[in-house]
């Protein structure tokens, strides 16, 4: 660690993150990983559907991109879908193919044909889920996860338990139903799941740490979701108490509100706790531009990481910073991080209804328009009002009009 982790070339943070009052309770892994569920998590957003060269593409982004696991589908859930896991698998082009599975022995069969190095297996781990919607009866849950699970040990595969709605759980029932499973049948890894992102950031450390208590050995994965807008921060929190793999998608493509978002969680760690885990953050824009193309989705125009807008000034004040400011050494007062980053263009100063009079400025002298402090107010002001009028940003030959025709006046 630099010995101003919050500020170098490329990020300007804050000096708190860093305060030993801050750090003494860290506990980040080594090692962090990126376990991405783009194709088969992320596919479950309503309406999103992608077809075998669209996962290819996908996943051929993601191990561009660095990430350290893909989780490529489910073999059971169509033809389409045994195809890509197979072909994934038959790849050496970086990261690790692991398939997903119900915790039944038909599932894993499948996925030992498909030649993946893992399985993650699923399997409801609350009470009322279990009886209300699966209408199982407990011992049935326990049975076939420690049949299933010990199966795909003894095929030699790598096993990560994934216990659906584990956050909603009595916390001592469920722990010693999992350990059971990893006592009876096998257990590499296991999934914090908060399938229904309900648990509090306060929460979290409370739940990360029962668990390594009670399964000390037991390397601990995040699968968290986006509904109250906490995965990232428990995601985080959780790194910080050891866990080791981060499960996230695609600009939190995923179930209802999504998955944690893969860009906004690497560039937290990267800039707020400086802890770089191998992902080329300068692809994140153009990887998430192509999964939004191939998903049929379009991006909020401001968001983080990888919005179009992002880093188009309108603001009066804060175009005047960036003028003041420029593009080189000084240009992180202005924003947190240097666009390129990411894989963004830099910042511009753009007009709208929002605008100042010095970004005014500067637009005219790009034009070569001469004008007086008096003139240079009217344009604004004439600015404003067109902006009530088309609630957008102007294009730069619409300004040059637009500046003429009211020095004309």
């Amino acid at each position: 660690m630099s010995d101003t982790p919050w500020l170098n070339e490329n990020w300007h943070t804050s000096l708190w993150n860093f305060a030993p009052e801050v750090t003494k309770d860290w506990k980040f892994p080594e090692k962090i990983q990126i376990h991405d569920v783009t194709l088969r998590d992320g596919e479950q957003q309503a309406g999103v559907a992608f077809d075998y060269d669209d996962k290819i593409r996908i996943a051929e982004g993601l191990a561009e991109i660095g990430v350290h696991r893909i989780e490529a589908g489910m073999p059971v859930v169509s033809r389409d879908d045994a195809r890509v896991v197979q072909d994934l698998a038959k790849r050496n082009f970086g990261p690790k193919i692991y398939s997903f599975a119900r915790c039944m022995v038909d599932d894993v069969k499948r996925a030992v044909d498909a030649g993946v190095q893992g399985v993650i297996m699923e399997v409801p781990a609350s009470q009322h889920l279990i009886e209300k919607g699966y209408r199982w009866e407990l011992e049935r849950a326990i049975d076939l996860s420690i049949e299933a699970t010990k199966f795909a040990h003894d095929q030699g595969m790598e096993v990560v338990f994934f216990p659906i709605d584990f956050t909603r759980s009595e916390l001592k029932w469920v722990i010693d139903l999992i350990e059971r499973v990893g006592n009876e049948g096998h257990m590499d890894g296991l999934a914090l799941v908060d399938t229904m992102g309900v648990t509090s950031i306060h929460a979290m450390t409370y739940f990360v740490r029962a668990v390594k208590a009670r399964l000390p050995n037991v390397p601990l994965e995040a699968h968290f979701h986006m509904d109250f807008g906490l995965g990232i921060a428990n995601t985080i929190v959780a790194v910080s108490e050891g866990v080791e793999v981060i499960q996230s998608t695609v600009l939190g493509l995923g179930e209802r509100a999504g998955n944690v978002p893969m860009e906004e969680t690497v560039m937290a760690l990267l800039t707020l706790y400086d802890i770089d885990i191998g992902i080329k953050t300068e692809l994140l824009k153009p990887l998430a531009d192509m999964v939004a193309k191939i998903a049929k989705i379009n991006i909020p125009t401001n968001r983080p990481i990888v919005g179009d807008d992002l880093f188009k000034i309108e603001s009066g004040i804060i175009a005047t910073w960036l003028l003041n400011c420029g593009l080189g050494e000084d240009l992180t007062t202005v924003v947190p991080f240097r666009p390129n980053l990411v894989g963004q263009e830099n910042p511009v100063a753009v007009i709208g209804k929002g605008s100042g009079i010095d970004n005014v400025k500067h637009h005219l002298e790009n034009h070569q328009i001469r004008y007086t402090d008096e003139q240079a107010m009217e344009i604004l002001m004439a600015v404003k009002d067109w902006g009530l009028v088309h609630k957008r940003l102007m294009k730069d030959d619409e300004f040059k009009k637009l500046a003429e025709e009211t020095l004309a006046d």
